[in-house]
């Protein structure tokens, strides 16, 4: 791994010399105090330090809406969406959020591959930078550093105001060659970033807690401040359900198929043929969704499917914490242990 020293004011210079390799994505702001992924026009228009973006890294390989054929019901046929795909560089990108993408490959590459999101994750190459906790950040309780660099080709970590570009990769090497104003440098350590948010036990414990957490009243308590919006899900990068519908037109000959997020949190999510809903209340979405999180896969992956983002808190309007929750269940667990040690 190499060291080089970048300084800020350097950094659109370098955006620029990676277009060479293809579409440049980056955070830009939106509106005053929001961010979001677009590609990049202007490099000076790049947002460095954010704390998040309102919709995750996600969007880019399984968009919100995706057509995915036409088809012609007079003559029985159907057309697939060809995708033009670019070479693309994503550029900024948090370690929770490159965490999330890895997370994602197991979950749309594992058995029958999706093939948009292979197509569009083959010809990805990705850029990292630090940040500085927030007040909901808290990946580093799910086993996500600030420094983590698995995934990257190239990772930027601020010293002092400016940056440490390290070269991680052979692609990393490829993006970078030619690119004059980096200079060799020794790695240094950035001491003053610290999660103000945490979860109190190791990420490795969490699936014990669960696995006697099922009739928690817990659940109650925060379905009952739940307003089922689903915006927890649907900002989450590492929920990856979606619902597919075809759309005829109205002479009833053509149509087309279309792929959207859908949401575990919502009240129609578990309905079937007849009316019958599986997790009809609030409840039994809540508890679904965390247990997803945090015991389903874990257990088959052995790490949290959650990676301390914390958009489900931040863009909750009932300021509903995942943390907060995981941490009641872990008191909770606590004195059911310690009844449990009494009694004996």
């Amino acid at each position: 791994m190499e060291c080089y020293s970048l300084l800020r004011t350097d950094v659109p210079d370098l955006i620029d010399h990676l277009g060479a390799y293809g579409e440049i994505v980056a955070p830009h702001s939106k509106g005053d105090v929001s961010y979001s992924f677009e590609v990049v026009q202007d490099s000076n228009k790049v947002v460095l330090d954010y704390d998040r973006t309102l919709l995750p890294l996600k969007k880019m390989f399984l968009p919100p809406q995706e057509k995915l054929m036409d088809f012609s019901l007079k003559s029985l046929s159907y057309t697939p969406i060809k995708l033009h795909i670019k070479p693309r560089v994503f550029f900024a990108i948090h370690s929770y959020e490159m965490q999330s993408i890895l997370r994602l490959d197991h979950s749309m590459l594992s058995g029958q591959a999706e093939s948009n999101y292979l197509r569009r994750r083959k010809k990805s190459r990705f850029i990292g930078i630090s940040f500085k906790p927030d007040e909901f950040h808290f990946s580093e309780s799910v086993g996500i550093p600030i420094e983590e660099m698995e995934g990257f080709d190239l990772y930027l970590n601020e010293v002092d105001g400016d940056y440490q570009l390290y070269v991680l990769t052979k692609n990393g090497h490829s993006l970078i060659e030619g690119f004059e104003k980096i200079k060799t440098a020794e790695p240094e350590i950035a001491e003053d970033r610290k999660f103000n948010k945490k979860i109190r036990f190791h990420y490795n414990r969490l699936p014990q807690v669960f696995q006697y957490a099922y009739h928690s009243e817990i659940w109650a308590e925060v379905a009952s401040r739940c307003v089922g919006c689903g915006s927890c899900t649907l900002t989450c990068p590492t929920c990856f359900c979606f619902d597919v519908k075809d759309e005829v037109t109205v002479t009833a000959e053509s149509g087309m198929r279309q792929r959207s997020w859908d949401s575990c949190m919502l009240s129609t999510f578990a309905e079937i043929a007849g009316g019958e809903n599986f997790r009809e209340k609030t409840i039994n979405r809540t508890r679904h969704r965390l247990y997803r999180k945090f015991k389903y896969i874990t257990d088959e992956e052995g790490l949290p499917w959650c990676v301390g983002c914390g958009r489900c808190t931040a863009f909750c309007p009932a300021e509903i914490s995942l943390p907060d929750i995981l941490n009641d269940l872990i008191n909770e667990d606590e004195k059911a242990q310690h009844h449990h040690q009494v009694m004996a």
